[in-house]
């Protein structure tokens, strides 16, 4: 066995059975895992996906949220077992892989058109 394919023995054992399926656009609920001291909770993060980058065991995503009128963004990798589920909550309608406009944008403007299926 070379190294390629060692290496995709390895990534593959660490990878979801069941990985969500969502795109750019979306506005989705991440349950992410949050250890404080000896204690782990349980903490959801909803806002708009921005950018899915990667592949394989290494892809992310990006979701952007508004916090009391600031703009808030966090980087999730997609197979990490802290990600609990990502839930879709609105599917949105968009022309572009990368939503970085969406960062200099503030109230109606900020908004992604939702995908009527």
């Amino acid at each position: 066995m070379n190294a390629t394919e060692i290496m995709k023995s390895i990534e593959s054992a660490q990878m979801k059975e069941a990985a969500p399926k969502f795109h750019v656009g979306d506005t989705v609920k991440v349950y992410g895992k949050i250890v404080e001291g000896n204690r782990e909770r349980v903490q959801i993060f909803e806002g708009v996906v921005l950018k899915k980058q990667g592949s394989s065991n290494r892809e992310t995503f990006t979701v952007r949220k508004l916090s009391n009128g600031v703009g808030v963004e966090k980087t999730w990798p997609l197979h990490s077992p802290n990600v609990e589920k990502v839930e879709i909550v609105r599917y949105g309608k968009v022309r572009r892989a990368k939503l970085n406009y969406l960062r200099g944008r503030v109230g109606k403007s900020a908004k992604v058109k939702e995908l009527v299926k």
